[in-house]
């Protein structure tokens, strides 16, 4: 046998493979892993089509499409009233994972500490860790996954080199405040520390409220790389393309890597989505979009004994079954695709220690017809 040290020994296949196997292996409907089960806009695919008949079908060039960057600008600019160089500041990435990846590779060194918000997207800590770089976990808890910053700055030390912010918030649907915005300005003030913040569902937030993207903040956006996704915008999660947007310094280290990390990504579909985001009604109505299958989803649960929690963005609902079971989440899991027929993903997954506190997570980016079906399984738990 081969004598191999694994740089992540507790690292096992992600969450999400698991359940969709089981799902696929029980013939279950599957709310676990975050993708739609109907097509993108057919309109968008037909570019597509005709990009690749342009010719568009070589490397792009390495920092993305030109036409894309300064599309995106274009796009920021109507949104935050900001403008970011399409040349110098602007990044295609082959999808949000990839951007993060790539900005904590081009920033953490062995030793350097990062402060996450836990349940946390499942791919920030093992990459610290592959780093050499030290996790420091701020712990949020249900109902409402709410931030005391007076206890993040006790996470501080002469080490701490980043914080991770993700808003909407994958799992918890949580949003953050210009009350959560202020205190955090406050604690980095006269620091060197580094903002990370995935924003990949910047669109998807419901009941009127605003997003309150780092952009908007001048002492945050000048030390944040911002990451976004065109697959959790136009519906279109396998095309994995995304961007990251950061001031030309940060955006320097984070081509370094990128170009040996990935290079560039898909050509032509770069193209199409320059063409198709030109007009602000292919995004702009999003938002009532998922909120309208939040709450469709959320009415057909009233009949069930699940305990909804809020949901102010993303297009996930976190449910407590703390009334059915006091089965760990995980195997209540596993028994809700073997008996019942659905599968969700167990939120202890999204912490190191794997805390429980007795709630699941439904994806709701569904047909109606497929939420409906789900629900008559979930109103029998």
């Amino acid at each position: 046998m081969l004598n191999i040290q694994s740089k992540l020994p507790g690292v096992n296949t992600t969450i999400f493979s698991v359940m969709s196997k089981l799902a696929s292996e029980y013939n279950a409907i599957n709310l676990s892993q975050g993708f739609p089960d109907y097509a993108c806009d057919p309109n968008l695919t037909e570019l597509v089509s005709k990009a690749m008949k342009d010719g568009y079908n070589q490397y792009a060039p390495m920092p993305g499409n030109i036409f894309l960057k300064e599309a995106i600008a274009e796009k920021v600019n109507k949104i935050y009233n900001i403008n970011y160089n399409p040349d110098t500041e602007i990044t295609v990435t082959a999808g949000g994972t990839q951007a993060i990846f790539t900005a904590l590779t081009a920033i953490i060194n062995p030793g350097d500490e990062v402060i996450i918000f836990e349940p946390a997207y499942d791919c920030y800590a093992p990459t610290v860790k592959l780093l050499g770089g030290l996790v420091k976990t701020y712990e949020l808890s249900p109902p409402n996954y709410g931030i005391d910053w007076d206890m993040v700055k006790k996470l501080f030390s002469a080490n701490t080199r980043m914080i991770i912010l993700n808003s909407p918030q994958n799992p918890t649907g949580s949003i953050l405040s210009s009350q959560d915005m202020e205190s955090l300005i406050k604690l980095i003030r006269g620091t060197d520390i580094l903002i990370l913040s995935d924003e990949v569902y910047e669109h998807l937030i419901f009941d009127g409220e605003t997003h309150l993207s780092v952009m908007r903040y001048p002492e945050l956006r000048e030390r944040s790389f911002v990451v976004a996704s065109f697959g959790k915008l136009l519906h279109a999660t396998g095309w994995k393309l995304g961007y990251c947007l950061a001031p030309e310094d940060l955006t320097k280290e984070f081509r370094k890597v990128h170009q040996f990390n990935v290079f560039s990504v898909n050509s032509p579909m770069q193209q199409a989505i320059a063409e198709y985001i030109k007009e602000p009604e292919h995004y702009n109505g999003i938002a009532a979009f998922f909120q309208e299958k939040r709450n469709y989803f959320s009415s057909l649960l009233q009949k069930s004994r699940f305990k909804l929690l809020p949901c102010k963005g993303s297009y996930f609902q976190c449910a407590s079954y703390d009334q059915i079971s006091n089965e760990k989440d995980t195997e209540f899991c596993i028994r809700l695709v073997k008996e019942f027929g659905v599968a969700a993903i167990p939120v202890s997954a999204f912490y190191q220690k794997n805390t429980d506190h007795k709630i699941i997570r439904f994806c709701f980016a569904k047909e109606n017809s497929t939420l409906a079906s789900a629900a008559e399984k979930l109103i029998n738990v």
